[in-house]
């Protein structure tokens, strides 16, 4: 069983950045793959990066590769997001979630989500 909890979301202009950061505890950290979905109010959760188990394979969906970056601290029991170049279109709530299988989109491949944090991009 693992609990997640997100933080970093706020608000920022075009072309700013942020870091959010999603603290694991309650289970082995280092066991789960993770990844980050967001959800826009019109549009179905969508996965945005993944993260194999020992951080050694990342995967990026194509409307933020080049831009985002995901990185895990298995000692710190965290993941990150790193978000640059940020577009209004990147707007959503964000979530992290843990499963057993690296890289799936689905997001009904996941068994532990967090609550999300907001990302609001200004035009």
């Amino acid at each position: 069983q693992v609990q997640l909890v997100e933080s970093g979301g706020g608000f920022v202009q075009v072309g700013g950045s942020l870091r959010l950061s999603c603290a694991a505890s309650g289970h082995a950290f280092s066991g789960y793959t993770m990844a980050w979905f967001r959800r826009a109010p019109g549009k179905e959760r969508e996965v945005v990066s993944a993260i194999n188990e020992n951080g050694k394979f990342t995967k990026y969906a194509d409307s933020v590769r080049g831009r985002f970056t995901i990185s895990r601290d298995n000692g710190k029991n965290t993941v990150y997001l790193q978000m640059n170049a940020l577009e209004p279109e990147d707007t959503a709530v964000y979530y992290c979630a843990a499963g057993l299988r690296y890289g799936s989109p689905e997001a009904n491949a996941y068994d532990y989500w967090g609550q999300g944090t907001q990302v609001t991009v200004s035009s």
